[in-house]
């Protein structure tokens, strides 16, 4: 049985987030957000995972965004649209005028579907179009190591991966807990997710990387469990009744750690957010009221690590990024004094709010590196982002 509606109507916005200045007025927002609630990807549970009890069963396919998954994003867009009414860049209500909202997603069936919720959302029975490639089309914005956006280097990748974490099998010791409380979950007795030596190799002829071993293989299945839990499963069957919130969260440890492989190590981060990164910054400078892009988890926990910012919300483990979950960019401009700054903060629902179906959403403010203060000088964030960026290739 889902959880009341108790939750509905909660707001929850940091209350440092925002300076108090009248003068302070946001002109442009962009939103870099992942997907939502989906059912489980082809593989994301691996082939020899073993469990005490079958797998409950999704109401859709593999991968596909769900029903429940849908509305929490129109519901998020509603809210968002509040909060951006309340900062002056749209009316409450009504159609938002020609120019003034762009919505682009990846091409996955799943972000093109979240983002047409997210559209609906924002603006009911508008019609507003979704910019996206065909569907299955790599796009460079969201996929740029698959897209050869950069002149991507697996040896030089590897080699910045082990110096950021201390090598795949610190890894797996740092989370030897996390693996055994999920085994417990599983109930399968112990070495429930099988898993050969932990290691990453290079993928795609030097273009890309792939981590085998533990964390690899039970990021996935941690993150399915948080899934269960997020789209409303009665409890018996989120994780088979052995996984509450609170042990999801510590298992979203496991999910996490699959970024401080392919997102968080700075030369990572640079290539990871290469388009993304300058789609963000033309977007503060010279794009529409709003800028909305729809894409994964891995491109939030990127951006994050670019930014030098660590992503932290109530009933998630650090940098396990939600569905729906996004970062929020501002120009934001003093009327007074005429100078521009950007304001970056992290958008999120909490866990008991996405699993009700509730309204509730935690605006959380980030100082990036570089930026002494939350409200950062335009220039300052600009220049500071974009070396923390690997060159595109034209």
């Amino acid at each position: 049985m889902r959880l009341t509606s108790l939750l509905v109507g909660l707001a929850i916005v940091s209350s440092a987030a925002f300076p108090v200045r009248a003068s302070l007025v946001t002109e442009r927002a962009v939103l870099v957000m992942r997907h939502g609630i989906r059912a489980p990807l082809p593989g994301e549970v691996p082939d020899g995972t073993r469990t005490a009890a079958p797998w409950p069963k999704w109401s859709v396919a593999d991968s596909r965004v769900t029903p429940h998954g849908v509305r929490a994003l129109q519901i998020v867009a509603a809210e968002d649209r509040k909060w951006f009414a309340a900062r002056g860049l749209f009316a409450a209500k009504g159609c938002p005028g020609a120019g003034a909202l762009r919505i682009a997603s990846n091409s996955s069936d799943r972000t093109i579907a979240s983002g047409d919720a997210y559209a609906q959302g924002f603006a009911p029975g508008c019609g507003l179009r979704v910019e996206h490639r065909a569907p299955g089309m790599v796009d460079p914005m969201f996929e740029p190591l698959r897209a050869h956006a950069t002149a991507f280097d697996a040896a030089r990748a590897i080699a910045d991966i082990d110096r950021a974490t201390g090598g795949m099998a610190a890894v797996v010791r740092r989370h030897r807990d996390a693996i055994a409380s999920l085994d417990r979950v599983l109930g399968c007795g112990g070495g429930c997710v099988a898993s050969g030596p932990a290691r990453i190799v290079s993928d795609d002829g030097g273009h890309g990387i792939a981590l085998e071993g533990a964390i690899r293989g039970t990021s996935g299945v941690a993150q399915v469990l948080l899934l269960q839990y997020l789209e409303g499963l009665p409890a018996r069957d989120v994780g088979w009744g052995r996984a509450d919130a609170a042990t999801l969260k510590r298992l979203g440890a496991l999910h996490a750690a699959l970024f401080a492989v392919f997102a968080r190590p700075p030369y990572m981060a640079a290539h990871q957010s290469s388009v993304i990164g300058r789609r963000v910054i033309r977007s503060l400078n010279d794009g529409p009221r709003l800028d909305v892009l729809m894409g994964h988890d891995t491109n939030v926990a990127a951006l994050a690590a670019a930014l030098g910012v660590d992503l932290v919300t109530p009933g998630y483990a650090t940098n396990d990024v939600p569905p729906g979950g996004a970062l929020l960019f501002e120009r934001i401009r003093d009327t007074v004094t005429g100078r521009t700054f950007v304001r970056v903060s992290y958008r999120t629902q909490s866990p008991e709010v996405l699993r009700a179906g509730g309204r509730g959403m935690t605006v959380t403010p980030l100082r990036v590196a570089g930026c002494a203060r939350t409200l950062c000088p335009a220039a300052i964030f600009t220049r500071s982002l974009e070396r923390r960026l690997a060159p595109v290739r034209n």
